[in-house]
């Protein structure tokens, strides 16, 4: 029987512009993360590169490679299921977003590439491009524990409320998107659209960002979060590099989906949502 609870570890990685110490700095707090009783831990997006299109062509590795090894050594050694945030990923001459997972044994279990990618025009305030250097990933990628089935997407992804409900409709009870929301999207959305993912599929979002640097070109929000199936912020970051851990109960998602059961109250007379992505 699986447990009801768990406990997570959203890891608020300080990233520089040193790809070695990015993962050594990775790989201790990982290690801090298990020790805290961690049973799953999540890195942030982009968390072994600098975040910008200038230097995804820089940082890009082949899966499996320095980045992925390290996540593979440190799952193994600390004995916990580890979402790799992501890393810029060159395969067959193209570039992509990608996010990694390992079970306990070290295994990779699941890979994700970016799907909508992040190409904003603030006037005034930020244009950012992710389309200038990376290709769009074309599937949706679940991975079990045994815990629970999580969901996986990228930062920008959860803009889309259609990829969550896709999930949710695969059995998801908690939904990871590693990401680094900016100074402009940050304080206006990153919140928001955590709690309206978690409202509205009814169960766990996680949020994995950056610890912010001013010195940076881009410059990351923070505010790593988790919000429950009620909507309600559970545990948060601030802006600088820290971990947070917080449980994750499945009964809660069941007790919400019982008293508000929408998924059983959708009028597929009327409207349908319909899964045609490849896994």
């Amino acid at each position: 029987m699986a447990a009801s609870k768990f406990k997570i570890a959203l890891v608020q990685l300080f990233v520089t512009a040193n790809k070695s110490e990015n993962l050594a700095r990775a790989s201790k707090l990982i290690s801090q993360a298990a020790g805290g009783g961690a049973n799953l831990v999540a890195l942030p997006e982009c968390f072994n590169s600098p975040y910008g299109t200038k230097y995804f062509p820089e940082y890009a590795e082949k899966i499996p490679g320095e980045s992925t090894n390290m996540l593979a050594k440190a799952a193994k050694d600390n004995k916990v299921f580890l979402v790799g945030g992501s890393i810029p990923e060159e395969d067959g001459g193209k570039l992509y977003n990608t996010s990694t997972v390992f079970n306990p044994d070290g295994e990779l279990i699941a890979k994700f590439r970016k799907v909508h990618l992040f190409d904003i025009d603030v006037p005034g305030k930020i244009r950012f491009q992710e389309s200038e250097t990376l290709s769009p990933g074309s599937g949706l990628v679940t991975f079990d524990t045994p815990y629970c089935k999580v969901g996986l997407a990228i930062c920008y992804d959860i803009r889309f409320p259609e990829l969550a409900q896709i999930y949710t409709r695969r059995g998801c009870k908690l939904l990871l998107y590693p990401g680094a929301f900016n100074m402009t999207t940050g304080p206006a959305h990153w919140e928001l659209l955590q709690r309206g993912r978690a409202l509205d599929n009814q169960l766990y979002v996680g949020t994995i960002s950056p610890a912010r640097d001013e010195k940076a070109s881009y410059v990351a929000w923070g505010h790593s979060t988790l919000v429950n199936p009620w909507g309600e912020v559970v545990a948060k970051a601030g802006h600088e590099e820290e971990i947070v851990y917080s449980d994750v109960d499945l009964s809660y998602v069941d007790e919400v989906r019982s008293s508000i059961p929408t998924s059983n109250q959708r009028r597929a007379d009327i409207y349908k949502l319909q899964d045609v992505s490849q896994n």
